[in-house]
């Protein structure tokens, strides 16, 4: 570490809804938090046209919206946002301080650390469905969060997992038609999940079968051309909403070296119940430890949870 390293009590990694309920709680209780907020300012819901099922939203707000109020009210408690990307961490010694290196420049040595990175959706990375998730279009990667857009109408949804299993079930209590396309000739998911699927009238499932491109009227979504990949035989489906449920991957990677992580990336809470990660004094928040629930208002949870945490552990060294 160099000769300017800033010193933090509490540094919060992370701008989605769990970063900045961390920060809300950490700086009322004098922590003074000081917040990056990453590569995608806002998290995740900054790709979100619509939030209907955030509590206190009566008539509902878009997510670059909400991401600015909270914010805003993170900072009116004296928070430090800061634009900045963490690119190293050393968290080897806890006792002498958690050091964090941002853009490959700004060292800092930490009391404690929020990780709050959230996780990114796996995407086909077709430039149609880019486009139409971009401006709202009825791309998601979120059922629960986006089916009600949907409700009474024809959806696509792509995913062969429990997931993709789980959310296709979701989307069939909504609309009047769903088409789950399965890339081979049989389903990833439990047999279970899978049964339950194909026991449900209103799916259709597609098997061999992959997405050539997302087809729109330059507004929304209006279809998806497909291709069979053993006839090579092509067909177009009407939609409106196209559902994308390949996955998530947690932006946890840089931590890895030093935090106990599931296989997949997510990282392992120590002690149920808590946000304690297995170095003490590091704290997890939202979507980089849930692979579960994934909403807005459970990282909003684990955030206040983080918060007193790192709070009680300050208290308990004499800070």
């Amino acid at each position: 570490m160099s000769d300017t390293v800033e010193k933090i009590k509490c540094l919060i990694i992370g701008s989605g809804p769990a970063g900045y309920t961390a920060a809300i709680y950490a700086a009322r209780a004098n922590m003074e938090p000081v917040l990056y907020q990453g590569q995608q300012p806002g998290g995740q819901l900054t790709t979100t046209n619509e939030v209907e099922n955030f509590p206190g939203y009566p008539s509902g707000i878009t997510g670059p919206a909400m991401m600015v109020e909270l914010q805003q009210q993170a900072e009116r408690f004296g928070t430090d946002v800061r634009f900045g990307w963490v690119d190293h961490v050393d968290f080897s010694d806890p006792d002498g301080g958690h050091k964090v290196r941002v853009d490959g420049t700004k060292e800092l040595l930490c009391g404690t650390v929020i990780i709050a990175t959230g996780a990114s959706a796996k995407y086909l990375g077709l430039e149609s469905e880019q486009k139409y998730l971009e401006m709202g279009g009825g791309v998601s990667a979120c059922a629960v969060c986006d089916g009600f857009f949907y409700k009474g109408q024809e959806t696509v949804i792509v995913g062969a997992g429990d997931s993709a299993c789980e959310e296709a079930h979701y989307l069939s209590k909504l609309c009047t038609k769903v088409t789950m396309l399965v890339r081979r000739d049989e389903f990833r998911a439990s047999k279970i999940m899978a049964q339950r699927v194909k026991d449900t009238e209103n799916i259709e499932i597609l098997y061999n079968t992959e997405t050539e491109e997302v087809l729109g009227d330059g507004a929304g979504v209006t279809g998806v051309r497909v291709k069979n990949n053993v006839t090579g035989e092509t067909s177009e489906i009407p939609c409106t909403g196209f559902f994308v449920a390949i996955g998530h991957k947690p932006n946890t990677d840089v931590f890895a070296e030093y935090i106990d992580c599931h296989d997949t990336g997510y990282i392992k809470y120590a002690e149920a119940g808590t946000s304690k990660t297995n170095v003490d004094g590091v704290f997890v928040a939202g979507d980089a430890a849930d692979f579960t629930y994934r909403q807005a208002v459970t990282a909003a949870g684990t955030g206040c949870m983080a918060a007193l945490d790192a709070e009680r552990y300050l208290a308990a060294k004499g800070h």
